[in-house]
């Protein structure tokens, strides 16, 4: 874990290295204080030497600028390592979340990559400027100042040993205990985010049907759990300051009556005795750092081995070694294709799909809910894979093409359609970047957007909204459908795509298709017979197997399922007219 996080460092290295030579610089002229204090009180005090007194006041003034600069320029310079070190993670963990298949996606959640992109990177971040200074600081400035009472007297320095061990077995104690219930707090995170993201994208729906109650006690619930949680650990953290206290002023009462009896007994001056108390202060001040460090580890390891979670994880698709870059034409055969999200044979999701697809052929898909359409069209551009047999696409296994090759070759537009942030042209330009407006003009008149686009009052520079919000279903679709011509694909797949335009609108884009585009394969998902019945061939899927196959006459006359979906459309329509 340690060793794949530090190829993040990367061109922050200099700056890691230089915090903790600082340091150094730092704690060794922070030693040199008392040291020098010493010298003061005895060599110039006691004895009323003035030159000494200067000479060795001088030179602490200096040794505290030196000091001062070096802890300056540390924090400087940890600061700058932690931020580019976070900022280095960040920018790798979204690298290879853009490689993440559905699959992979599945296995994380919205909400927890979100929550490891901010929380556990910040929570890292904090830990890494923390060990570039405190980790050096806090150890060597507690060898030095325990070396130093160990010159000054070594049955005194005993004290702080008993100290520090005592002080070791609890800080362990916090640590092991506490490290399970951080890991368990990350994960809380995780539905807290996942219920602010929820409840935030569809807040139309909520005020719709006033659940503004509900969804408020489901985010209570959520944060109820987390700060249960934390209280747990922090019950156990709160711990570490009393305990420091308790040895920090256990230690002071004892030097002090210990350093008194020296003194009178002629065995230590009054000068050592003072720089005892302030090297106790540096010693018990790095235990409390030590202590801090390990509060701050203990949070941030179970937040590291979250990110390396994401670093380490490797799509479950990916191109082969040698892959076939060009995509002959839009023929598609599935050969006894069974899938199933969780791969299991016994709940597969579609089971021995036998279905061949010639090129430019439009085919319709029809279904109930639950079976299986969408997964179907999403095995043709390999957004999952098939667990058995093999899909094709112009003639060649899709496993075999390059993927961004196959992808620009299938246009695909999702069962929920996508609008981003940025004009009308900058959402269009998704399909085709270099798209020239005419471009842009002919697939929206394909589409049937071009009529709508024109009113608006910046025609194209038209502004959208963040999801698509400032346009209507039947108008986003429209617009997703254009995007996805601009690619000019080999396949085109319309899942479920013009469910919110009206019949006519359905219609004429069904006509454009048919005339403009006939090279092309299209697939079309549909509920409404009528989007599907001039299809060269419909597919009924029941339970994720093919029931029916045919034109839409031959399937009235031999489907059941397709007939009473059709007798059903037809029966509501007759009732809507009259």
């Amino acid at each position: 874990m340690i060793k794949r996080l530090a190829k993040e460092i990367k061109e922050y290295k200099l700056s890691s290295i230089l915090t903790p030579i600082c340091m150094i610089g730092e704690v060794l002229m922070e030693i040199l204080l008392p040291f020098l204090m010493a010298y003061i009180i005895d060599e110039g005090v006691n004895k009323g030497d003035m030159n000494a007194v200067l000479l060795y006041g001088v030179l602490m003034i200096i040794a505290a600028f030196v000091s001062l600069f070096c802890g300056a320029t540390a924090g400087k310079l940890a600061a700058y390592a932690s931020g580019g070190f976070a900022k280095n993670i960040r920018k790798a963990m979204f690298e290879n979340i853009q490689t993440f298949s559905f699959a992979n996606i599945d296995k994380f959640s919205t909400a927890g990559l979100v929550t490891r992109m901010t929380t556990d990177v910040s929570n890292l971040q904090n830990a890494y400027q923390m060990i570039l200074r405190m980790c050096f600081r806090a150890p060597l400035t507690l060898i030095c100042a325990w070396t130093m009472t160990y010159i000054i007297s070594p049955r005194l320095s005993m004290i702080y040993i008993v100290a520090i061990i005592f002080l070791g077995c609890i800080l362990f104690y916090i640590t092991i205990h506490a490290h399970g219930i951080f890991t368990k707090v990350f994960k809380r995170y995780d539905a807290l985010n996942a219920s602010v993201q929820e409840n935030i994208t569809n807040i139309r729906v909520v005020k719709a049907y006033v659940k503004e109650y509900q969804e408020t006690g489901k985010f209570k619930n959520a944060s109820y759990n987390l700060y249960t949680l934390f209280k747990k650990a922090e019950s156990l953290l709160v711990l570490n300051s009393p305990v420091m206290q308790l040895t920090m002023y256990s230690c002071l009462i004892i030097l002090s009556w210990l350093g008194a009896n020296m003194i009178v007994s002629g065995t230590l001056t009054t000068g050592q005795l003072m720089s005892l108390i302030t090297y106790t202060t540096n010693i018990l001040s790095s235990l409390m750092m030590i202590s801090m460090i390990f509060v701050m580890l203990t949070m941030s390891i179970a937040s590291a081995e979250r990110i390396v979670e994401v670093l380490d994880e490797k799509p479950t698709i990916s191109n082969p070694e040698n892959p076939e870059y060009e995509v002959k034409d839009g023929s598609i055969d599935f050969n006894h294709v069974s899938f199933g999200y969780a791969g299991d044979a016994e709940n597969f999701n579609l089971q021995d799909i036998d279905l061949h697809i010639k090129s430019g052929e439009t085919i319709g898909i029809l279904g109930g809910t639950g079976s299986a359409k969408t997964t179907l069209v999403q095995l043709i551009s390999r957004l999952y894979d098939a667990n058995q047999g093999e899909v094709k696409v112009g003639g060649v296994n899709v496993k075999d093409y390059d993927l961004d090759s196959l992808r620009n070759a299938v246009s695909m537009v999702l069962q929920k359609n996508v609008l981003f942030s940025g004009t009308i042209k900058d959402n269009l330009r998704w399909g085709n970047e270099n798209a020239t407006d005419e471009e842009m003009i002919e697939a929206c008149r394909l589409a049937q957007a071009d009529s709508f686009i024109q009113t608006f009052p910046y025609g194209y520079d038209t502004y959208i909204e963040q999801g698509g919000n400032n346009v209507s279903g039947g108008q986003k679709q429209r617009l997703c459908i254009a995007r996805a011509l601009l690619k000019n694909p080999k396949v085109l797949i319309l899942d479920d795509s013009t469910s919110a335009v009206d019949t006519k609108t359905d219609y004429l884009i069904r006509q454009a298709f048919l005339t403009k585009i006939p090279d092309i394969t299209k697939i079309i998902i549909a509920q409404r017979i009528s989007s599907i019945q001039d299809a060269d061939r419909i597919v009924v899927l029941d339970d994720g197997k093919i029931n029916g196959i045919g034109t839409h006459d031959q399937l009235v006359k031999s489907n059941a399922i397709y007939r009473d979906v059709y007798e059903t459309q037809m029966k509501g329509g007759e009732e809507d007219a009259a």
